[in-house]
């Protein structure tokens, strides 16, 4: 369908109507929830299909061989016993093999704990490290990152500290990061790798900053892998053979890997994970967590009591389901990385539409680099703040959030790859064409 001249594809008066009637005064703000309902009921009114790329979603089905053994774990009647909060002892195997095979580094199965998702792993995290050493009680996130992850410390009461690290790339990383550990009240730090949403990825050099940085101020690093070994510009596929996912676990001793299942494996639903917490701070005796749990080290805190008071352990067929996702991948059985590069190829065509039309990649490279292509990218346009260009882009069909929300001090959004349809890619290109006539400066 054509659209004239100052036309949109949507018509303003629902658009505006929708954003008033849930009480948005600021868009820029409006959390992926809001935008996805403003999104639906828009679509729902105008009859007009929606390009929805706000919502971080695994557009792919699930891992066969996950499914095929939760199945049959289900059918031989696992679900009528509690899990052990350790973890089912099949899934720490695979998961200490799984990190040695694309990590490149060793951690005991004890060290290697399931948890319902990185979400319920961020938040016993989040608990355990806070509460290690009282003169330390702050978190500092290296963002822009998951806005999910402050809201869990606004609901258990621990303060935040965040800095924007599109200006300390490289050799701005170390004074950036040590003006803040300086001051003596850091407990961890926080940065996804690649990053959501800007998929920036940490080079060797920045995370043996950030480790070397952790180690001298006794700090904590949590290095969230969501999207573990989704830098498709190398293969990081062979198990137990370089490269590897890169990790700040080789710089540092103080360290919590946070793996799900959901994204690479398309398992977002059964919401299993595993937090792998280094063997030496595994077993660390910290005087004030001693003091409060029974002279219990830093690893069984998270699951013996943390944990255990969250949700009494981590669904149990789920976690055979992992188990056998993690041994076929070690095993070279299923390539896990293979399935999921399809999001790469749709960041592809989707930067080359937007660009075309006068868009530009607001974190657009990595030092010396192009960005990869990946779940994730930021576009911004001239002349547009983020609230402006997000609803003005809901006008024509296309939904996604303001990189605000994310702790991102630069304009621009964040656009998902993951639900992207063959035949949206023409219909993108249709709307950007009027979008860029109707807002030439």
């Amino acid at each position: 369908m054509k659209y004239s001249e100052k036309e949109t594809p949507i018509k303003k008066e629902i658009v505006d109507q929708l954003i008033a009637q849930l009480g948005i005064s600021d868009f820029a703000k409006a959390t992926i929830r809001e935008v996805k309902q403003v999104a639906a009921q828009a679509e729902q009114q105008s009859g007009v299909e929606f390009i929805k790329m706000e919502m971080g979603i695994p557009g792919l089905p699930a891992a066969q061989v996950g499914v095929a053994a939760q199945v049959k774990a289900l059918h031989d009647g696992i679900a009528h016993s509690y899990p052990d909060i350790q973890g089912l002892p099949e899934l720490k195997q695979q998961a200490s093999r799984f990190v040695k095979a694309f990590i490149g580094i060793d951690i005991q199965p004890m060290g290697c704990v399931p948890v319902c998702g990185s979400m319920q792993g961020t938040m016993a995290s989040f608990l355990t490290c806070s509460q290690a050493d009282k003169k330390k009680g702050k978190v500092l996130f290296i963002d822009p990152g998951f806005p999910v992850q402050k809201m869990q410390l606004q609901v258990i009461g621990v303060a935040y500290e965040t800095f924007d690290v599109y200006d300390y790339r490289g050799e701005k990383l170390g004074p950036k990061l040590e003006s803040y550990l300086a001051q003596g009240d850091v407990c961890a730090i926080v940065y996804s790798n690649p990053n959501n949403p800007a998929w920036i990825c940490l080079s060797e050099q920045e995370l043996q900053t950030i480790g070397s940085l952790a180690t001298r101020y006794d700090t904590i690093v949590m290095e969230d892998l969501a999207y573990f070994a989704m830098d498709f510009r190398q293969d990081l596929s062979v198990p137990f053979q370089p490269p590897y996912q890169p990790s700040v676990a080789r710089y540092t001793d103080n360290y919590m890997l946070l793996i799900s299942g959901s994204k690479a494996f398309s398992y977002a639903g059964e919401r299993i994970g595993v937090t792998c917490i280094s063997d030496k701070l595994f077993h660390r005796h910290y005087p004030d967590l001693a003091q409060r749990y029974e002279g219990l080290p830093f690893g069984l805190v998270f699951s013996t009591r943390m944990l255990y008071a969250l949700s009494s352990g981590t669904s149990h067929s789920a976690q055979y389901a992992l188990a056998a996702m993690m041994r076929a991948a070690c095993d070279g059985e299923y390539r896990f990385r293979d399935e999921v590069k399809v999001y790469g190829d749709r960041a592809h065509k989707l930067k080359e539409i937007f660009c075309r039309h006068g868009f530009h990649i607001v974190y657009d490279r990595d030092l010396d680099q192009p960005i990869a292509d990946g779940f994730y990218f930021t576009i911004g346009y001239p002349g547009m703040t983020s609230g402006e260009l997000a609803k003005e882009l809901m006008y024509y069909g296309v939904s996604a959030i303001c990189l605000i929300t994310t702790g991102s001090h630069q304009e621009g959004l964040r656009v998902c790859t993951s639900f992207i349809e063959e035949h949206q890619y023409q219909l993108l290109e249709e709307r950007m064409e009027i979008f860029e006539a109707n807002n030439q400066r």
